[in-house]
């Protein structure tokens, strides 16, 4: 039988502009939007850390986020 011991996710996000709207409303759109997903993992009380976080050129942001997976346990992957 196995059984899963630990397990985390390591995702790419992406915060993307909007094209129908005015640059600078969709970087502010985009920022809100960031700030709201980072709420709702407290909210959940997902275990993660944010391993990288960069502002494109575009004003949109990338992060690479390493987070528990379900209710599994994550070991030493958060450390």
């Amino acid at each position: 039988m196995k059984r899963i011991e630990a397990a985390c996710l390591l995702q790419t996000v992406h915060f993307q502009l909007k094209e129908d709207t005015e640059r600078d409303l969709a970087q502010r759109l985009v920022q809100t939007e960031y700030e709201q997903y980072k709420a709702q993992l407290q909210r959940s009380r997902t275990r993660h850390t944010i391993v990288g976080e960069e502002t494109l050129p575009d004003g949109s942001i990338r992060i690479k986020i390493r987070k528990q997976y379900n209710s599994y346990p994550v070991g030493d992957y958060l450390e």
